[in-house]
């Protein structure tokens, strides 16, 4: 059985491994100088490998079709490829949420583990040669490269999506895949930065401890605890990135988005807080009382939003106005008008359709002997580890099934 691999990614790595550890003969074609390029930056460039947690947890992290992979996870759970990486003798750590990194903190060697599982395998590897055109010719698959044209038994396509293109995620697989009659949904930027009309004064500030309420059309969707940031264009940090892999397929003008500064207090306690400060600076302005409370840059957007003047004296403040301050502490309302560009973000939502593609090998409905895995499907999930357990589980399963199908 001789097998095509079209990317080196981590899918690619683990299909190869997959179908060459059941006896096939394989072939990999990566278009860059090395494999694994996307892998080596992520995690930024620690590689957070996997999750440590059950498949129950990954699965509930997995934003689209997270049913279609339960095979794949079973094929290859996130304890399965963690024993594997250890068999190379790469030492691994867990970390704050189940975050799995190696030891050193350097993707080279998860990158160096799967060398050394491709080559205890003789897996043939064609570097810089970057795959045309996929056909079907009778029984026999062609795959053309500027260097020529090849014919394989099965072919899996693990080209990635459209994300850190200069990794060479440009899109080739959804080419490939619409030519051959598959179905590929819209793709989207996940993981990304959130447009928003934010003052320019905020950019680079970064806020730790606090909460982004999503709502639509004033019905609260979900919320998200932990860090952000506010950029040149709008805010990113771990929460917003999380939160635009739920709402990219949202209708941005019916989405409010609210930060809790202060989400660990209620508004009792917080106005226990304001009346302990304004009373112990009795004579100060309040914005000179504020920064005990939040950054100094975030103050006059606070007080606008308020509606309070900045020079107002502590004492003047009546309880009204301290409770209308609390309600913009405890949610300073943003509209979203966006995300940044595709080409920024962490992974691609949309692909591939699952529609086309068996669960159980994932095997193209459409073309025998034809496979997708990783990216390069409709399915993506938030960050943690979750994403590469996706491409590197999909891959495995398709590289086993398509060994012996």
């Amino acid at each position: 059985m001789l097998i095509a691999i079209i990317g080196g990614g981590a899918a690619g790595m683990a299909a190869a491994y997959g179908a060459a550890s059941m006896g096939a003969e394989v072939v990999i074609f990566e278009r860059n100088e090395k494999l694994g390029k996307k892998l080596f930056i992520s995690g930024k460039g620690r590689c957070n490998l996997t999750n440590d947690s059950d498949i129950e947890h990954h699965l509930s992290n997995v934003v689209n079709n997270p049913r279609f992979l339960y095979s794949a996870y079973h094929a290859l759970s996130p304890s399965d490829l963690m024993r594997l990486i250890e068999s190379t003798g790469t030492i691994l750590k867990t970390e704050r949420g189940g975050r799995v990194f190696p030891l050193s903190d350097k993707s080279s060697d998860i990158l160096r583990a799967w060398k050394v599982l491709l080559d205890s395998l003789r897996v043939k590897v064609h570097i810089d040669e970057r795959v045309h055109a996929i056909g079907k010719d009778g029984e026999k698959f062609t795959v053309d490269t500027a260097v020529g044209k090849y014919f394989f038994d099965k072919v899996i396509i693990c080209t990635g999506g459209m994300t850190y293109q200069a990794t060479g995620s440009t899109g080739d697989g959804y080419r490939f895949a619409t030519k051959l009659g598959h179905h590929v949904s819209d793709l989207l930027p996940a993981l990304v930065g959130i447009r928003a009309n934010i003052p320019k004064n905020l950019a680079g500030l970064s806020l730790k401890n606090v909460e982004l309420t999503v709502s639509r059309r004033d019905k609260e969707l979900f919320r998200e605890f932990g860090e952000m940031l506010f950029t040149h264009t709008g805010i990113s940090g771990p929460i917003v990135l999380r939160t635009s892999s739920r709402i990219n397929k949202e209708d941005l003008a019916e989405i409010t988005l609210s930060l809790d500064l202060k989400p660990a207090l209620t508004n009792e306690t917080l106005d226990a807080r304001l009346v302990r400060d304004f009373t112990a600076n009795n004579n100060r302005a309040i914005k000179n009382v504020l920064p005990e409370l939040m950054p100094k840059s975030l103050i006059p957007l606070v007080l606008e939003k308020a509606e309070i003047a900045a020079e107002t004296p502590c004492h003047s403040l009546s309880k009204d106005v301290r409770r209308r301050l609390a309600q913009v502490v405890k949610g300073i309302e943003m509209a979203p008008i966006g995300f940044e560009d595709m080409n920024g973000a962490i992974v691609t939502s949309g692909g591939v359709s699952v529609a086309d593609v068996n669960a159980k090998d994932m095997q193209s409905k459409i073309v025998s002997g034809l496979y997708f895995a990783g990216e390069v499907l409709d399915v993506d999930a938030l960050t943690g580890g979750f994403n590469l357990q996706i491409a590197f589980s999909t891959g495995y399963l398709a590289g086993t099934k398509a060994a012996i199908g």
